[in-house]
């Protein structure tokens, strides 16, 4: 086998490679997103066969205006849980896939460096000059990518710090509002 072919060969290995890691994360959030969907119906379905047999038990109209109180209280509670898991799924999916991404570009970019280095020592002469443009080039691409990369993980750490405490805020303002209600 040829250098060439070999290099071909070791290429598509790894372009197969990272479908097969990229396809697995897929599947895999994908079957954690369907677990918290079943889960979520399944409670769902419990809560409101408790809720219903809760509303034909109620005597009085001060009992009915306490339990819907306790049913609004839990079912944003419900939700938020929900959202919260579901949001979290997201989050990792996201991480993880970034981090392939990031491997892929840093192997993308050492192959790249290799060939030009193979390149260079087999050009004629004054062809380094080209190499040594096309090395900075990639050199100046990578550090975008990486400055780039920082500057997502940095939106989706605000973004999951911000969800989070507008979770937290809708449920407390929901407990608060019940509890002024009730009273």
């Amino acid at each position: 086998m040829s250098q060439a072919q070999q290099q071909f060969a070791e290429l598509a290995t790894g372009q197969i490679e990272t479908v097969l890691r990229f396809a697995r994360l897929s599947l895999d959030s994908s079957e954690r997103l369907f677990k918290v969907q079943v889960e979520a119906t399944r409670t769902a379905l419990e809560e409101n066969v408790k809720n219903a047999r809760a509303l034909l038990s109620v005597k009085d109209a001060q009992e009915a205006v306490s339990l819907r109180q306790k049913l609004i209280e839990s079912s944003v509670e419900q939700a938020t849980t929900f959202s919260r898991a579901i949001f979290e799924i997201a989050s990792q999916a996201q991480g993880e896939l970034s981090k392939l991404y990031e491997e892929r570009a840093v192997a993308f970019n050492k192959e790249l460096v290799s060939s030009l280095d193979r390149v260079a020592k087999s050009a004629p002469a004054g062809a380094d000059v080209a190499v040594a443009a096309v090395k900075s080039t990639a050199q100046a691409t990578a550090a975008a990518v990486d400055s780039l990369t920082k500057a997502a993980k940095q939106v989706a750490e605000f973004t999951d710090a911000s969800v989070k405490a507008a979770t937290n805020a809708t449920a407390e303002a929901v407990k608060t509002a019940s509890r002024k209600t009730a009273a």
